[in-house]
């Protein structure tokens, strides 16, 4: 074997670990409670992350390796996060839903409010469609 041989497969070798940075084990969905943040923490240090729907799910990068993932509004998206050279770190499917925190929708013809329920119910702090300024569809 000549020398420039054993050095190009020295450097293959020592390359190999770099390469083989493995997607996080995805095991289903990740479920989210609207108003609620999922912490996930990843194998590499992602450079991008991407939200399928962002009315949906919000994503705040903490450092490298840590994102919460927010539940925004009800349905399913999915997060994308990847490395410098775009190598997958996470991809999962996030499901947000209204869990058991006590929250009702009240429609008043067009007008719906996001009521806040415990001993009692009142006005949340959540905005909705009608109080967004969009128009619901009849």
């Amino acid at each position: 074997m000549s020398r420039l041989s054993i050095a190009v497969l020295a450097a293959a070798l020592m390359a190999a670990p770099l390469a083989a940075v493995p997607a996080q084990a995805q095991s289903g969905a990740l479920n989210v409670e609207i108003d609620r943040s999922a912490r996930v923490q990843l194998n590499g240090a992602a450079s991008s992350v991407i939200v399928g729907n962002p009315q949906i799910a919000d994503v705040t990068v903490v450092d490298a390796n840590t994102l919460f993932i927010v539940g925004k509004g009800y349905g399913v998206t999915e997060v994308v996060a990847v490395d410098g050279v775009g190598r997958t770190l996470f991809q999962r499917e996030i499901v947000v839903t209204g869990g058991s925190t006590g929250s009702v929708r009240v429609w008043r013809g067009g007008q719906a409010t996001e009521m806040a329920c415990s001993a009692s119910c009142a006005p949340s702090v959540r905005a909705t469609a009608s109080t967004a300024g969009a128009t619901p569809t009849p």
